[in-house]
This record gives C-alpha cells, sequence and structure tokens, in this order.
C-alpha cells in the first residue's frame, strides 16, 4: 500500500509512541510524535494533519478521559477537518464510544493487536479524506447555487400588485403548500418559484426545473421517473429520474398547461402517492418534494373544456399566485430598466445611460415579452450605444419585433378591445378621461367594457 497523508500520534508513554511510530509508518508520508500535549497548540500552527492518534488520558492517575476530550476539542477548534482516532485503555471504551459522539472517528486500544490498529488507522484516514471530498463538494454546491441565486435574482418592482405578489411569497414560502404560478411568458414565473424555494425550509436542498413544454410525450416517463437498466433499448444503465433527484427539494413544473391528459394521469399518480416508479422496475421509490407550477394557460378555461384534469389543477393549486403583465403595472418600467442597466452595465464593462427618448419609449411600449423583453432592450442597448447613451434607435436596431403604434392584427374586436384597455390602465380607470381620450361618451364606453367583458382587476 502507497504512503498517503500525515500523521501526528499523542502520548505520554514513550515506549508506545516509538511502536506506533514503526508499526504504521509504511503507510504514512510523514510521522510526527509528541510526549506532551502542552506543545499541541504551537505544533498545529507550524504543521497541518490529515490524521491525530490521540491518548485520552495524560496525568497520573487520570481516568476520565477528559483530558482527551480537551485536546481533542483544542484539535477541532483548530483544524476542523483533522480526523482523531483515540488511543484508550479497555476499561475506557464507553468514554472512546462517547467521544466519537462528539467527533472522534474510532478509537484504538492499548492492548496490542497490530492488525487491529493498522486496519482502525487507515480506515480512520480513508474516512477522513472521504469527509474532506464530501466538505469540498458541499462548498462548491454552495458556490454553485450563490451563482445561481445572482443569476436568478428576483426584482419585485414598486407596484401595488407586486407588494402584493411579495406579500403572498413571503406567506407561502416557508410553508409545504404547492403553489401555481399564473402568467404571461416573460412575466417572471420561474423567479417566483426560486424565490420560493430560497426563504423554504428546503433552500439548502435541491431546487429541479422541469419544462414540460420541451418533453416529449415518449420521453415523459423515463425523463421524470428514471428507468432501470434494459427497460428499452437505449437503457444500457440505472438511472434515476429527474423527481428522484430532486427528493429533499423543490420541483418546478414549468408549462404544465402543456401536458397531455396520460401525462396528468401519471404525473397526478406521482403527487397523490409520493412516490415514483422507474421504467422497468415494479418497485416504488418514496420522494420527498414540494411543487411548484407555472403556466401561461388559462388552467380554468382549460379544465372547462376537460383538457386538463381537474383532480390534478386542485392538487397543483393550494396556493394560486397571478403575474401581472408589465403593460399593467408601467410604474415598475423605470425601477426595473435602471436594475437591468445597473446589472448590464458590471456585466459588459460598460457606463451608459439611457436617453430621454429611449426611457419615453419603454414606458409606452406594450411589452408582449414582458420583463424578459425588457431586459433583452436594455442589454442590446448596453452593447449598441455609442457615446456614454442609449438613445431610441440602439432599441429598435435590428429587432424583427413590432413595437407600439404598429398593427399586430387587423381584427376590429381584438383592435378596439386593446385600445379601450390601453386608455383605462394609463388613465387609471378615470371614465371620464378615458371617454374623451376615446372619442366617445360615458355610456358608449360603459357599454363597450361590457361587451368586451374589461376588468379592472
Amino acid at each position: 500500500m502507497e504512503k498517503k497523508g500525515s500523521l501526528l500520534i499523542i502520548d505520554d508513554n514513550r515506549e508506545l509512541l516509538s511502536a506506533l511510530d514503526i508499526c504504521l509508518s509504511p503507510y504514512f508520508d510523514t510521522i510526527d510524535l509528541l510526549y506532551n500535549p502542552e506543545q499541541l497548540s504551537y505544533l498545529l500552527q507550524k504543521k497541518k494533519f490529515d490524521l491525530i492518534l490521540l491518548d485520552m488520558n495524560f496525568s497520573p492517575g487520570q481516568t476520565s478521559g477528559n483530558e482527551g476530550i480537551f485536546w481533542m476539542n483544542s484539535i477541532r477548534e483548530a483544524n476542523p477537518d483533522t480526523g482523531i482516532v483515540l488511543i484508550t485503555a479497555f476499561g475506557d471504551v464507553s468514554l472512546a464510544v462517547k467521544s466519537m459522539r462528539e467527533g472522534a472517528i474510532d478509537f484504538i486500544l492499548k492492548s496490542w493487536d497490530e492488525s487491529k490498529i493498522v486496519s482502525t488507522v487507515l480506515a480512520a484516514r480513508k474516512i477522513h479524506y472521504s469527509q474532506k471530498k464530501i466538505n469540498s463538494l458541499k462548498e462548491k454546491g454552495r458556490q454553485l447555487k450563490s451563482d445561481i441565486d445572482d443569476r436568478y435574482r428576483m426584482y419585485y418592482g414598486e407596484s401595488y400588485a407586486m407588494k402584493k405578489v411579495r406579500q403572498l411569497v413571503d406567506k407561502v414560502a416557508v410553508t409545504e403548500a404547492n403553489v401555481l404560478i399564473l402568467g404571461e411568458n416573460g412575466t417572471g414565473k420561474e423567479l417566483i418559484a426560486r424565490q420560493i424555494h430560497r426563504l423554504s425550509k428546503r433552500s439548502d436542498d435541491i431546487f429541479v426545473k422541469i419544462d414540460l413544454g420541451a418533453i416529449s410525450e415518449n420521453l415523459f416517463e423515463s425523463e421524470l421517473f428514471g428507468y432501470r437498466k434494459g427497460a428499452f433499448t437505449d437503457a444500457r444503465e440505472d438511472r434515476p429520474g429527474r423527481i428522484e433527484v430532486a427528493s429533499g427539494g423543490t420541483v418546478f413544473l414549468d408549462e404544465i398547461g402543456n401536458l397531455s391528459l396520460e401525462m396528468q394521469t401519471k404525473l397526478l399518480s406521482v403527487l397523490q402517492n409520493r412516490e415514483i416508479i422507474r421504467l422497468g422496475d415494479h418497485n416504488a421509490i418514496p420522494v420527498d418534494i414540494r411543487i411548484i407550477s407555472a403556466t401561461n394557460k388559462n388552467l380554468y378555461s382549460a379544465v372547462d373544456e376537460m383538457t386538463f384534469r381537474e383532480d390534478l389543477f386542485y392538487r397543483l393549486n393550494t396556493i394560486i399566485i397571478n403575474l401581472p403583465p408589465l403593460r399593467e403595472r408601467r410604474e415598475d418600467i423605470q425601477y426595473l430598466s435602471e436594475m437591468f442597466l445597473q446589472e448590464l452595465n458590471e456585466a459588459y464593462e460598460r457606463n451608459v445611460r439611457l436617453s430621454r427618448d429611449s426611457k419615453e419609449f419603454l414606458q409606452t411600449h406594450e411589452w408582449p415579452g414582458n420583463i424578459r423583453e425588457l431586459k433583452n432592450l436594455i442589454e442590446k442597448g448596453v452593447i449598441l450605444a455609442d457615446n456614454g447613451q442609449i438613445e431610441l434607435l440602439d432599441l429598435k436596431t435590428g429587432t424583427g419585433k413590432k413595437f407600439s403604434g404598429e398593427v399586430r392584427s387587423f381584427n376590429l374586436y381584438d383592435n378596439e378591445k386593446k385600445i379601450i384597455e390601453t386608455a383605462l390602465i394609463s388613465l387609471n380607470w378615470n371614465i371620464s378621461k378615458a371617454a374623451k381620450e376615446l372619442g366617445i361618451n360615458r355610456s358608449t364606453l360603459y357599454e363597450k367594457i361590457t361587451r368586451y367583458e374589461i376588468s379592472q382587476n
């Protein structure tokens, strides 16, 4: 076996120190011997050890083991990653077991059994390296989580509607309730889902996003539930599904409204039973998950039309969060624009600002792509801007989208309804002012509001 690692042996018996040195020297790169534990603090400042063998009693007549526990705690305070194996007399075994509960890896007896000593110490070294690897992975995981949190930062804004959303998120996050997030594309449904997870009791565990709109029906079971080797032609090894991987954490089911009825039935079974069965297997695997789902579809209508299962709908929507489109929260546009501008200036190492025309355009644009579209436009402006300022042309250059003021549809019903909605929202539902701007009287406006089923909520 190759030599590996550094070992420190601490004991007031010089003969035992010498014997352990000879016994273990073939297995370690370096071995240091310490007769007086009072010198331990000085030695630990000079050198780090992978493993320390520590006697439990040093003073004559002492058998309590308190000295060993004291020095073990000192070692752990100075070097938390160092593995500790205790050296004890046969009668002190119960004390050694107690010390293991406080952090020691194992213990060896002073009654000489060379093979037992070697096997115990080498096993402790293996455990020590495994724990170091685990700690390293945990630290990388924390760093990755921090990076992901920065990437998916939540921007609520200052509007009344988003303040209510924030209050609801804060309330529901600390519970285990399933949450259904409704909103148009680009309104920030995933950001809300991640914020709920971040504030929940499961925040230290995994957040798994499953884009149901991107998974074909024939891959649905293998992706979500996993499979056993040989379950189908390309199943060359066992593989857990995404729901099994997420156990202990949060599953975000994006585009839940795109599921076929058959896929809905399979998902419902998992949510009801809290267990999955891999393809090619018959054994159920329990899962501990919290479900957050999202869609841009009207699930109420889908239930009425029998394209979405009512029992699944009510299983998902313990709490519903409705995200308003950006055009209905225009007071947030300036705040969001400034936040994105600051973030993207840092990302691209620039220092540009928005011109007056650009700000006016952002404030009046209809935002069919919502916050995602706003951020994309700001990013384009930061990249294209000259002379330290984002001009209106920078925002419009190179886009295939039609902007406010251009006709998107020739359907009179759609356009008239949209014009009325825009006038009412921009004038804070002042009927008299809206009617005047639209060139009609109040009674006609009321009639059209009723006909087009326009509501203030």
